[in-house]
């Protein structure tokens, strides 16, 4: 299963990129982030490097509990996650952030997200990415609405 939500943002690359490298900023824009301020959260390593795993807890079923990694960096152009779902169900993913410069020094983010999709969770696919999208759809609105106040 894949899907992949792009939105354009009025900020330079370089900017968008230094922001959204950083993995707690997360914190500010992706909707299952913001679905449970009490979660508990852990964080090993150094935000914004290869290695570093941002772990979250959650009583609330639709956030459950997993574990967010930077797995790969290009600088200026993408970020690559990997995602280990602990609960309400176990299941890996992953996601990335790709970034690139318009024409009018506008910058472009592409955020996408993996998940392979066994029988019979393959049944449910296409509802999977309909609410799914929406979620990618608006954590991007509102990491545009906080970078072009910025």
């Amino acid at each position: 299963m894949k899907i992949e939500k792009s939105i354009t943002i009025n900020k330079p690359s370089g900017t968008v990129f230094n922001y959204l490298k950083l993995t707690r900023n997360q914190d500010n824009f992706s909707v299952w982030n913001m679905t449970d301020p009490d979660m508990n959260k852990n964080y090993q390593g150094t935000d914004g490097t290869v290695g570093f795993i941002y772990g979250w807890d959650s009583t609330v079923k639709n956030v459950g509990a997993g574990e967010q990694e930077i797995t790969g960096m290009e600088d200026g152009k993408c970020i690559e996650y990997a995602i280990r779902f602990f609960r309400p169900m176990q299941n890996t993913g992953k996601t990335k952030f790709l970034i690139s410069a318009d024409r009018d020094q506008n910058t472009v983010v592409n955020w996408i997200f993996e998940s392979p999709s066994k029988f019979p969770m393959s049944l449910f696919a296409p509802l999977f990415k309909i609410m799914l999208g929406k979620d990618l759809s608006k954590g991007l609105i509102n990491l545009k609405t906080i970078l072009e106040k910025a």
